[in-house]
């Protein structure tokens, strides 16, 4: 099994937690259960302490893919729902994190896969999870939510900052093209051209004669686009790999906010990031700033000689500061 603290460093928990609870609260966070039509949504929130009250706009992070609990924790460790430092977005925003559905906002170490993963009694990921694990799901819900949240008196209204990474970086697009009151985007190591063509160039990095992978690829995609076209299809991965594949381009494209894309440069879709960076600038698309991170894999670490991450190599942060400067105009 991995362990914890190697899921930490991913996660940017520095310190060690003495005492766990099975409550965001006892790890410095407020949690909301707050009705989206019949789901219960779980929602997280960190405030600089002692400022929990005071009005700040909302810095929505969308997480990438996979049912993980919010925070794991172990009898001396947690993990935190964000990859990067709470106090780098603090100061000026109050930072929000919205579940998965289906999954427990707080588990422990037991409960869970190697790989942090939630499932169920069966061993097999929540139905609940399955059913709403699309694009448009996500989309929908995390607008009704900030709808909800702006209601309330610790929330100013005048800015709402969406960042999404990975999976959650299509989310975010999505969800800045649905909610006008979105007012600054990031889209943080996301493919603008989906999900399947991510597969289709990892698949080409491992790929050799004796293999099949992209083309096993393309015959997924022709899976996908008829299953899409049935009614009665039964296949929930089916319908979330479809809903992601579909180009975030096509909604970027559309936005006249303030767009931020930051992906590291061998990360698997950076081909991709950078075609819709000429793009952008060919269709004088000034609204769109890009920002690539050399030598930096799709979490933001560094490699070792084997060109695997190197989790030593930490760069969250610098990154989390980089969005901070963004939406400040530095």
């Amino acid at each position: 099994m991995r362990t914890l603290s190697s899921i930490l460093l991913f996660f940017c928990t520095h310190s060690l937690i003495a005492q766990v609870s099975k409550s965001p609260t006892d790890f410095g966070y407020r949690q909301l259960q707050l009705s989206c039509k019949s789901d219960l949504v779980d929602v997280i929130i960190a405030s600089k302490n002692g400022e929990e009250e005071k009005p700040k706009p909302l810095f929505l992070f969308c997480q990438g893919s996979l049912p993980m609990p919010a925070i794991v924790y172990d009898e001396t460790e947690a993990t935190s729902p964000f990859p990067f430092s709470t106090d780098l977005i603090t100061e000026k925003f109050h930072l929000v994190y919205i579940c998965k559905p289906g999954i427990p906002a707080i588990a422990k170490a037991s409960e869970v896969k190697p790989d942090f993963t939630y499932v169920d009694s069966t061993g097999n990921f929540p139905t609940n999870y399955l059913q709403r694990n699309y694009l448009d799901y996500y989309a929908d819900r995390n607008t009704e939510i900030i709808k909800q949240l702006q209601k309330m008196n610790w929330v100013s209204k005048n800015q709402v900052v969406v960042a999404g990474h990975s999976e959650g970086a299509t989310i975010a697009a999505k969800l800045a093209l649905k909610n006008k009151s979105v007012t600054h985007l990031i889209f943080a190591s996301g493919n603008p051209m989906g999900r399947i063509m991510s597969m289709i160039e990892r698949s080409r990095k491992f790929e050799n004669d004796s293999t099949n992978l992209a083309e096993n690829d393309f015959s997924y995609w022709e899976y996908l686009l008829d299953e899409n076209e049935k009614k009665d299809s039964i296949d929930p991965y089916a319908k979330t790999d479809y809903s992601f594949s579909i180009p975030p381009m096509d909604y970027l494209k559309k936005l006249k906010i303030p767009v931020l894309i930051t992906y590291g440069s061998i990360d698997y879709s950076t081909a991709f990031n950078d075609y819709f960076r000429v793009w952008c600038a060919q269709n004088k698309k000034s609204n769109i700033e890009f920002k690539s991170y050399v030598g930096l894999e799709h979490n933001y670490f560094g490699t070792d000689s084997n060109g695997k991450a190197d989790y030593n190599q930490f760069n969250w942060d610098k990154v989390a500061t980089d969005w901070y400067d963004w939406i400040l105009g530095k």
